[in-house]
């Protein structure tokens, strides 16, 4: 068997999250409460009473996407799971496979992605930036749809064969959904986002992000990292940082990178955070290799004892 950990980013965040398998490891609300204290902010409570709203905002989800992650993957050792040969990330959750990587410390990495999520917010003012999913249409042909219409629109996520993200100003992405949906799109959604991820308006933040990137300890991953922005493992730190940066601006190549562990011989995969998102879109990717969800007691337990 070789295994693969896979950890989501934006959008699997929910109110209550964990709560019910905080009851079996104390490690889960122990790890919010260590992230909480970096923030001065009372996470766990956050995250279990929400409100929803805030916890959709973009500098608050990503150290709540990241601290969850890292409680799961930190109960999963403590209860002997076997450790992975390869990680992987989808936006935000590259920085929670570097922390378990033990490429980046949990507090750097909570204050990190805390700043990196006000740099993006900032990066657009709210209501100017828009971000839709595309179904039913080939990679090229949406970039194609992209191209064909006025202003700042781009992919910002390959998540899938047929399923596309795109993003620009909301002008720009709306012409593009109806440039797709004319091409024959099955279906398109408005995605509700605080901004426009993984495009050329996030270059902006990435003067700011590049300086707190800097301010933060790094080493190289002790289990290799498939990173999003060409599906390849960083070769030195200089080359982690800048496909860290990059990332900002750049879509995020989830179907190769999921292609990438499986030609490395990856045939278990553990979703380590809130939410099945990524399962779903290994099913479309390649349904022969199996996914396990570690975020309910019941979940955990029975993958403890198939791998």
């Amino acid at each position: 068997m070789s295994l693969g950990f896979v950890f989501p980013g934006q959008g699997s965040q929910a109110v209550g999250m964990l709560g019910e398998i905080a009851h079996r490891f104390e490690v889960i609300e122990e790890t919010f409460n260590e992230a909480g204290e970096v923030l001065g902010l009372p996470l766990w409570q956050l995250v279990q009473d929400g409100p929803q709203e805030r916890l959709n905002q973009t500098e608050i989800t990503q150290p709540v996407l990241l601290t969850a992650s890292t409680a799961l993957w930190r109960a999963w050792r403590s209860e002997g799971g076997p450790a992975p040969q390869v990680l992987a990330g989808h936006s935000l959750g590259e920085y929670s496979a570097l922390v378990c990587a033990d490429a980046l410390s949990f507090r750097d990495a909570v204050g990190l992605v805390h700043q990196r999520g006000k740099l993006m917010q900032q990066a657009v003012p709210r209501g100017e930036g828009a971000m839709a999913a595309i179904l039913g249409l080939e990679d090229d042909v949406v970039s194609g749809c992209c191209d064909a219409v006025e202003g700042v629109v781009s992919p910002a996520n390959f998540n899938a064969p047929s399923q596309v993200v795109i993003a620009g100003t909301a002008s720009a992405v709306a012409a593009a959904v109806a440039k797709c949906s004319e091409t024959g799109a099955r279906r398109t959604v408005e995605l509700q986002v605080s901004g426009p991820f993984h495009c050329a308006l996030m270059e902006p933040a990435k003067i700011g992000f590049a300086e707190a990137l800097d301010a933060v300890s790094l080493q190289m991953p002790s289990i290799e990292v498939i990173h999003n922005v060409d599906a390849k493992a960083a070769t030195d730190l200089s080359d982690l940082r800048s496909k860290l940066l990059e990332q900002m601006a750049l879509p995020v190549q989830w179907s190769n990178c999921m292609r990438a562990m499986i030609e490395q011989g990856v045939d278990q995969l553990v979703e380590c955070g809130a939410g099945k998102v990524l399962a779903g879109l290994l099913k479309r990717i390649d349904r022969s290799t199996p996914v396990h969800n570690i975020d309910s007691a019941a979940a955990f337990e029975e993958a403890l004892r198939t791998l």
